[in-house]
């Protein structure tokens, strides 16, 4: 599936008391790309998002964290992707992912939800699952119970470092996966990992 990506989406929630949680996996990566370019973000309430759009291997994206929660992530996406006529497979959510370890990291075009509740709102506002997802593990707290809880604390220093270590990896791999071959980027990242 080869198009042009526009959007990247951190998937998070807003507020210094989630800042750190693993739930905000995706805050954290699309803040760091920008800091890496210097981008600045801006509150666009009618996207009810915080918004920048950064150069990265000579092509303009957008970066976009939603500020309505993560349940209803779907709402900012659709809202800033409808106006910027910016089609779904044109758009890459980066999420927290329980079913991989800490370090583990995936990316892939379509498919469920896993029972992540922000792909799920987005997957429903779009009324497609066909946008690109970046997922980086998080681990499981190994019952089902925990995982709310699980979420939303803090990862250990360790597990801290190695979700770092799988975000470096990917930024390895941004170029291709922008201006090159989609395919080939997926290939390398997964193989980076074996």
């Amino acid at each position: 599936m080869e198009s042009t990506l526009r959007l990247i989406v951190g998937l998070g929630n807003p507020g210094k008391e989630y800042e750190l949680t693993r739930h905000n996996a995706g805050f954290w990566f699309v803040e760091r790309i920008a800091q890496s370019v210097n981008g600045k973000w801006t509150l666009e309430s009618r996207f009810q998002s915080q918004v920048t759009m950064v150069r990265i291997h000579q092509q303009d994206i957008w970066l976009l964290k939603p500020l309505t929660f993560m349940n209803a992530s779907g709402r900012s996406v659709s809202l800033f992707s409808h106006f910027y006529r910016i089609h779904p497979s044109d758009i890459l959510v980066v999420h927290d992912e329980l079913d991989l370890s800490a370090g583990e990291v995936k990316l892939k075009f379509g498919g469920g939800s896993a029972g992540h509740n922000g792909l799920k709102d987005i997957t429903r506002t779009l009324a497609t699952p066909e946008y690109w997802r970046l997922r980086l593990g998080i681990d499981h707290p190994g019952e089902r119970h925990r995982v709310a809880d699980y979420v939303l604390n803090r990862p250990t220093h360790a597990e801290h470092l190695a979700i770092e270590g799988a975000m470096d990896r990917v930024e390895h791999v941004m170029a291709e996966f922008l201006v090159g071959s989609k395919d080939k980027a997926v290939k390398l990242l997964h193989s980076k990992q074996g």
